[in-house]
C-alpha cells in the first residue's frame, strides 16, 4: 500500500480539501475552507496545516461562537449542499463553539467543528486549560460536545483517523443525520506523524439521493388525501433544503390544498401565491391559524413540529390526522402521522401522480385565497408609518421589505422582530427569507449574515438585529470588513429586551429586569433613567460605515445610500417597543407561570394560561 507521512492535522486538511457532494447530478465541493482562532491547542496542528495548505482558504474570525453560526448560516443558503470547518484552541476557545454546536444540530445544518484538547500522552497534566475530573482521566471540556453534535469522536492516535474521516462525513452529508460534527484533537496527537494511505487523499464524492416512501405508504397517503375535505400542508425547512418548492406548488395548483409555513419553511411558495396562508402557528396569520383549527388533516413536509408551529400543541384539531413527508424518520413519526420518510420533492411528485383528479371543494379553495388576499391587505397597512415620534418595528420591516429585490435576503434569529417577521416579510424566493428560529439564538444575527453572503455574495443580504442581540455579538462586522463581504445591517434599538419585556408582561412580571436603565438609588432596582449606550458609534469604531436615521422616510433614503457603500453599513434607528403585531385565532405559546404569587397580575395570566392548556391535544 503506497502511504505519505503527514502530521495528523495536515492529513485532516488535506482530506476534506477532496470531499465533494453531488445531488441531482451536480457536483459541489463540501467545504469553503475553514475559520479558525488560533491558541496553544491548535496552532502548532490546525494552524501550521492550513498555513502549508491553502488552497483550503482560512478565514479568521474574532469569537468561536460565531464562526460556527456563520458557518451553519452559509450551510442553510446552500441547501445543506456546502458548509465549513471550524477549529479552536482548547478550554475556551472550544467551549465557546458549544452554544452554536446546539444550534446547528437543532436545525439540522451541517458543520465540522475541530477543538484541540488536552495532551493524549497525559505526560504534562494538568495542561492549562484542563478540566480535571476526579473519576476519570479521559474527560475534557470537549465531551460536553457530545450532546450537541450528531457525531463526535476524540482521535487519541493518527491511524483513528483514517475510519472517523468517512464516518464524520457521512453524517454531514446525511440530510437526515446532519448536524454538528465534532472531532476533538488532543494538541500533542495534532502534530504526531504517520504513514497515511495515499487512498485516503483521493477525491471523494458522496451522492446525496432523493429517497422514496415505501409505495405502500404512498397509496395509503393518497387514500387519506382524497378522504379528507380540508387539508393543510405545513411546509417546513425540509422544502427548501430539498428544493421542493416548485413541486410544492404543483400540488397546491392542481388538488387546491393549501399552505402554512413554518419559520424554516417561509418563501416554500411566494407570498401571493392564493393558495399561501402564511405564517403557521404561535406567530401565524389570521388565516393559518383559522384554517388549522378547522383542517381533518395535517400533511407536514420538513418540518419538525416545534411549540411555536403547533401552538404548544393547540394549533390542531384533536380529531386531525397527519401524514408526515420527512427525509428523518424521527420527524416522520411525529403526532402519529402515517409517516412517508423521504425526499420532499420526489415524494410530493409522486404523490402528484396518484392524486390526478383530486381537488378540494371549491368553497374552501376560495376561502383560502380570500385570507391570503385580506391579509395582504393586513400587512400593507401594518408597513404604513403612523405619525408617531418614533416607527414601530412593523413600520421598519416594511421599508425594508419594499426596498428590497426579490432575491435579496432577511436574516434575523431572536427577541421581538422573528414574529414579526414571520407574519408580515413578503417572500417572493426561497431563500429570501433567514431565520434562526430552531435556536433562536442572540447573537447568531450578524455572523449568520456573514455567513450568508459569503453562500451567495451576489445577493444583498439585510441583517436586521435589536440591541440586545448586537450587544452580545457584534464582532463579525470586523470579518465582513476584512474578506470585503458586505452586509447591510438594521440596527433596531429599543433599550432593552423587548421580546422577553414583552412576554414578561403577559405573565405579570411587568417586564422585570428587561430594559436598559440605571439601578435606582431610591428603589434599589434597575428603574432609573436609560443607560447612554451609543451603539452607532460602537459600529463605527468596528470599522462600518454607519447611517442614523430617526424616521420611515430617512430609513428608506439610508437603504438607497447603503445600496451604493460597497462595505458592511449599519443603518441605526430607534423603534418604539411596544406597537407588535398582536396574536390570532389560536397563537398561544406556552410558558410557565407561578402556581401562587402575591401579584394579582401573575394570578390572573396563570388562569389566562389554565384556560389555553385545557385546549391542548395529544396527536397519537
Amino acid at each position: 500500500m503506497k502511504t505519505v507521512k503527514l502530521t495528523v492535522a495536515q492529513a485532516i486538511i488535506r482530506y476534506l480539501d477532496q470531499q465533494y457532494v453531488e445531488r441531482d447530478g451536480v457536483e459541489h465541493k463540501f467545504f469553503l475552507g475553514c475559520f479558525g482562532i488560533f491558541g496553544h491547542g491548535n496552532v502548532a496542528g490546525i494552524g501550521q496545516a492550513l498555513h502549508q495548505y491553502p488552497q483550503f482558504t482560512y478565514y479568521q474570525s474574532r469569537n468561536e461562537q460565531a464562526m460556527v453560526h456563520a458557518a451553519a448560516a452559509f450551510a442553510k443558503m446552500k441547501n445543506r449542499l456546502s458548509t465549513m470547518v471550524c477549529t479552536s484552541s482548547i478550554g475556551p476557545g472550544a467551549t465557546n463553539m458549544i452554544t452554536a454546536a446546539a444550534g446547528a444540530t437543532i436545525n439540522r445544518l451541517p458543520v465540522l467543528l475541530l477543538p484541540g484538547d488536552i495532551f493524549a500522552s497525559r505526560r504534562v497534566d494538568p495542561v492549562l486549560q484542563q478540566l480535571e475530573n476526579s473519576m476519570s482521566q479521559d474527560v475534557s471540556v470537549n465531551d460536553c460536545f457530545k450532546p450537541v453534535s450528531k457525531f463526535w469522536d476524540r482521535i487519541n492516535r493518527p491511524e483513528q483517523l483514517i475510519t472517523a474521516l468517512p464516518a464524520a462525513m457521512r453524517v454531514l452529508t446525511s440530510p437526515a443525520d446532519t448536524g454538528a460534527v465534532t472531532l476533538s484533537l488532543p494538541q500533542d496527537v495534532q502534530v504526531e506523524a504517520y504513514d497515511f494511505p495515499v487512498s485516503l487523499f483521493k477525491k471523494k464524492v458522496w451522492y446525496i439521493p432523493r429517497s422514496t416512501p415505501d409505495e405502500a405508504l404512498i397509496l395509503k397517503a393518497t387514500e387519506l388525501i382524497r378522504k379528507s375535505k380540508k387539508p393543510l400542508i405545513i411546509a417546513g425547512g425540509g422544502v427548501n433544503y430539498s428544493e421542493a418548492n416548485e413541486a410544492l406548488k404543483n400540488l397546491m395548483d392542481q388538488t387546491g390544498i393549501p399552505v402554512a409555513e413554518t419559520f424554516a419553511g417561509k418563501g416554500a411558495v411566494p407570498y401571493n401565491h392564493p393558495g399561501n396562508l402564511g405564517a403557521a402557528g404561535a406567530t401565524g396569520t389570521e388565516g393559518a391559524n383559522a384554517i388549522s383549527q378547522k383542517a381533518d388533516l395535517i400533511i407536514g413536509i420538513g418540518t419538525r413540529y416545534s411549540d411555536f408551529t403547533t401552538a404548544s400543541k393547540t394549533a390542531f384539531s384533536e380529531k386531525a390526522k397527519f401524514i408526515n413527508i420527512n427525509i428523518a424518520e424521527f420527524d416522520a413519526f411525529k403526532n402519529g402521522a402515517l409517516p412517508l420518510t423521504g425526499d420532499a420533492k420526489t415524494t410530493l411528485e409522486k404523490l402528484s401522480e396518484k392524486l390526478a383528479g383530486y381537488q378540494v371543494d371549491l368553497k374552501y379553495r376560495e376561502k383560502v385565497k380570500a385570507f391570503n388576499e385580506s391579509w395582504d391587505q393586513q400587512v400593507k397597512l401594518a408597513y404604513e408609518p403612523e405619525n408617531g415620534s418614533l416607527p414601530s418595528q412593523s413600520e421598519v420591516i416594511g421599508a425594508i421589505n419594499d426596498f428590497s429585490q426579490p432575491e435579496d435576503v432577511v436574516l434575523c434569529a431572536a427577541g421581538s422582530l422573528p414574529g414579526d417577521l414571520h407574519k408580515l416579510w413578503r417572500t417572493r424566493d426561497p431563500k429570501g427569507f433567514h431565520l434562526e428560529y430552531g435556536y433562536s439564538c442572540m447573537g447568531y444575527e450578524i455572523a449568520g449574515g456573514l455567513g450568508a453572503k459569503m453562500a451567495c455574495p451576489e445577493r444583498e443580504i439585510y441583517v436586521m438585529v435589536g440591541d440586545g442581540s448586537y450587544l452580545m455579538m457584534s464582532s463579525e462586522i470586523i470579518t465582513s470588513i476584512q474578506e470585503g463581504y458586505k452586509l447591510t445591517i438594521i440596527l433596531i434599538n429599543n433599550n432593552g429586551y423587548a421580546s422577553i419585556g414583552g412576554l414578561s408582561k403577559s405573565l405579570g412580571s411587568k417586564g422585570f429586569g428587561t430594559v436598559y436603565k440605571y439601578r435606582n438609588q431610591e428603589t434599589g432596582q434597575l428603574d432609573g433613567e436609560y443607560l447612554p449606550v451609543d451603539l452607532a458609534a460602537n459600529a463605527q469604531s468596528l470599522g462600518a460605515e454607519v447611517i442614523k436615521t430617526k424616521n420611515i422616510s430617512s430609513l428608506t433614503q439610508a437603504l438607497q445610500k447603503a445600496k451604493t457603500i460597497d462595505k458592511t453599513t449599519v443603518i441605526y434607528i430607534e423603534t418604539v417597543p411596544e406597537r407588535k403585531m398582536a396574536g390570532y385565532g389560536h397563537s398561544w405559546w406556552e410558558v410557565p407561570i407561578a402556581e401562587v404569587s402575591s401579584q394579582p397580575s401573575v394570578i390572573k395570566a396563570r388562569e389566562k394560561s389554565r384556560l389555553n392548556k385545557s385546549k391542548q391535544h395529544y396527536h397519537l
